[in-house]
């Protein structure tokens, strides 16, 4: 099981500024254990959302329980698979749209 799930929405409002968003809950662990969770979520975005992120979209990292354990570079790895699943393909986007979650904890949202 992943360290996080990553979720994933485009805002649609011709802006293309990519935003991202932490929450760790309290199941995880105390404050302490909370914050270092996030602090890592934060450095993984800080690596890899410029690259990676989708333009014009929201995207949210949720800790999990045994993130704050988990390898960094693991974790990395686990963020990059995540965003190619996220990722809308340039070829086909109705079938990115409609492909399931990442196995890596990624999940796409869909405005109504």
């Amino acid at each position: 099981m992943p360290g996080f799930v990553l979720l994933m929405r485009p805002r649609d409002d011709g802006d293309e500024t990519m935003r991202i968003g932490f929450t760790v809950t309290k199941k995880i662990g105390n404050a302490v254990v909370r914050n270092r969770m996030k602090r890592r979520l934060r450095a993984l975005a800080r690596e890899l959302l410029a690259e990676r992120g989708v333009a014009g979209a929201d995207h949210v990292l949720i800790g999990r329980n045994g993130g704050v354990e988990r390898d960094y570079a693991l974790l990395r790895t686990e963020l990059g698979k995540a965003f190619r699943k996220v990722t809308p393909q340039a070829t086909d986007t109705a079938s990115a749209q409609a492909t399931t979650p990442a196995k890596a904890g990624a999940q796409v949202g869909k405005r109504p």
